[in-house]
């Protein structure tokens, strides 16, 4: 199962990764908490800190990965090609 499908780039989470270091990802509803991490911690190669899901009322369950203090989640917002 493909926990992580696509990243968020609107204002408000690209505010996240500058102020919050954390990047929002809407992710499958079935994945849980330890599946987003270690798809995020292989895909990406670098430390989660935690991980906050919430549903939304028109059915999609977004993620709020955020990162260790050692990494910058504007560079892997870069590598993304979300900045």
């Amino acid at each position: 199962m493909n926990a992580l499908l696509y990243p968020i780039a609107t204002e408000k989470a690209l505010g996240k990764v500058d102020k919050e270091n954390t990047i929002i990802y809407v992710v499958d509803m079935r994945s849980d908490k330890t599946a987003i991490r270690k798809e995020f911690e292989k895909t990406f190669g670098v430390k989660v800190s935690s991980v906050n899901t919430v549903r939304t009322i028109r059915n999609i369950k977004k993620a709020y990965i955020k990162l260790d203090k050692g990494v910058k989640a504007s560079e892997i917002a870069r590598k993304m090609k979300l900045v």
